[in-house]
């Protein structure tokens, strides 16, 4: 049965899978102190349901079994004619992220389903309160990289992760979580643009332009402009500086000019955005952000 589940799974494009039992995060008390330190920012959803995070069952009733599934996104950068890009992940050619695994992950559940005929499952890709870079640790999908990111050898880092809780008493033996081969290597952290990386394994979030140009609703500073480059939308240094990753810095034309982004209405912006990731960021945010990076490039505004 384990076989077809993962037959499945990688005909459905998923890079990586693995099997854990629900349990105490590996990592969960890092996640408490960093949340008493405020390194989550103005990210307050992340303080609720800290008590489900701590016991995946609480996301399913009686939860015997917990598949870890990676799907990979492109290594080129999505961008405009104009030269302004936005982070690999949110590419705005497609569909939400969250959509497009949820429909394959059905594919991998009704395996499941067929073999246990009386099972739940829940599937969660991202959005439910599951500290799912420990839970893919603790299925052996990769490692834990020291600028948070969960990184598969041989892929690396750009990858969505997403989980299936399941009634069923998957069989399948335990794994020894993946130890970090980081080793010595600390160029995520030295090319963090703002130092949010502010050591290993520890995020600011406060700092990090993904962070800023998301979910901040305040303003862009010139100093945040300047160091946000081309990129209006997210920010993959930390990334595109990890020897787990291929060096690719091309640009896949994906968007219209930001001259055009910028003359948007919501109307607009809802046909061309509206079901993609960059929705998540909604109009007002995208111009700041766009208005910033132009300015810092002395590019004139419509």
């Amino acid at each position: 049965m384990l076989s077809r589940l993962i037959d499945e799974a990688k005909d459905l494009g998923f890079i990586a899978v693995g099997f854990s039992r629900p349990q105490r995060p590996l990592f969960f008390d890092s996640f408490t102190a960093w949340l008493a330190k405020k390194g989550h920012a103005g990210m307050s959803w992340l303080e609720r349901h800290v008590e489900v995070r701590e016991n995946p069952s609480k996301l399913l009733k009686n939860c015997q079994s917990i598949v870890s599934l990676a799907f990979p996104y492109s290594s080129e950068r999505p961008g405009t004619p104009d030269g302004f890009y936005v982070s690999r992940y949110a590419d705005p050619a497609q569909e939400d992220y969250h959509q497009r695994l949820k429909e394959r992950c059905r594919g991998v559940a009704n395996v499941i389903r067929k073999a246990n005929q009386d099972c739940q499952v829940r599937i969660c890709v991202d959005s439910a309160p599951l500290l799912e870079r420990s839970v893919a640790l603790a299925a052996g999908l990769g490692f834990i990289g020291k600028n948070n990111m969960m990184i598969i050898p041989g892929h690396g880092s750009y990858v969505y992760l997403a989980e299936i809780l399941t009634t069923a008493p998957l069989p399948f033996e335990t794994v020894e979580p993946m130890e970090n081969q980081c080793g010595s290597c600390t160029r995520c952290i030295d090319a963090c643009p703002t130092g949010a990386l502010q050591k290993p394994f520890y995020m600011d979030a406060g700092r990090c332009l993904s962070y800023r140009t998301i979910e901040y609703g305040g303003q862009i500073g010139p100093d945040s402009a300047t160091v946000m480059g081309l990129c209006f939308f997210g920010c993959d240094r930390c990334q595109e500086a990890c020897p787990f990753n291929k060096e690719n810095a091309s640009t896949r034309i994906s968007m219209p000019t930001t001259d055009e982004i910028l003359q948007m209405d919501e109307d607009s912006f809802g046909e061309a955005f509206g079901n993609t990731a960059l929705a998540r960021g909604g109009l007002d945010r995208i111009k700041r952000n766009l208005r910033a990076v132009r300015d810092d490039a002395n590019v004139s505004q419509p």
